[in-house]
């Protein structure tokens, strides 16, 4: 009765571990026989057992090792995503500073405060032969002149970057009794006539008023 119930769980047991049912009758035949040997030797059936638990114990502890490692390259591949991405935005960063920085080397910005670059309005007072006030104009940045080819000294008032604010001042010099006052414009320090500026102050001035609108 013992060898028969042996005889049984052998059975079981290879019809799960081989797929007994779907095997060849050649198989059949070579697993009945061996299924019979351990019936004959317990002890072997014992260790073949204690053996095939402690190998799915230890499949199962490498399958959860492989599923850890899986996890950890997945995270470390996310990272590598995240950090090519960092790159790839530090790249663009740069490359928009090298060319800010060439654009800034080929045009460098007007200080508002140096009136020797750009263009700026200037109030002139008057032209006059016998007065002479350039020893006033170093200390005065506001205050300055110019001769002409005709012996005249002009005098100017007013620094103005904006050609309205230069308009208003003309405005109150003219109010205060200097009845010459006009605008001149400069460029560079150079002189120019007020029709090589006017069209782009005027549309400057709409453009401005179009954005208020």
């Amino acid at each position: 009765m013992k060898t028969k119930l042996l005889t049984v769980c052998l059975a079981l047991i290879f019809c799960s571990v081989a797929g007994f049912a779907q095997l060849s009758k050649q198989d059949k035949k070579a697993w009945k026989k061996k299924a019979k040997e351990y019936a004959k030797n317990p002890e072997a059936l014992k260790n073949f057992t204690e053996e095939k638990a402690t190998a799915d114990s230890e499949v199962s502890r490498l399958k959860n090792e492989v599923s850890g490692l899986n996890k950890s390259v997945s995270d470390k591949n996310a990272k590598i995503a995240d950090l090519e991405d960092q790159l790839s935005r530090m790249r663009s960063d740069l490359t928009s500073a090298r060319a800010e920085l060439a654009q800034l080397k080929e045009n460098p910005p007007v200080n508002p405060m140096d009136f020797s670059r750009g263009l700026v309005f200037k109030v002139q007072i008057g032209a006059f032969r016998k007065k002479d006030l350039a020893k006033y104009f170093d200390n005065n940045p506001n205050f300055g002149g110019e001769a002409t080819d005709k012996g005249e000294q002009k005098f100017t008032i007013g620094i103005f970057r904006d050609y309205w604010e230069a308009d208003k001042f003309k405005k109150y010099m003219r109010a205060m009794g200097v009845s010459d006052a006009w605008i001149v414009p400069y460029r560079d320090g150079q002189r120019v006539e007020i029709k090589e500026v006017l069209d782009a102050v005027t549309a400057a001035k709409a453009e401005e008023a179009k954005k208020k609108n």
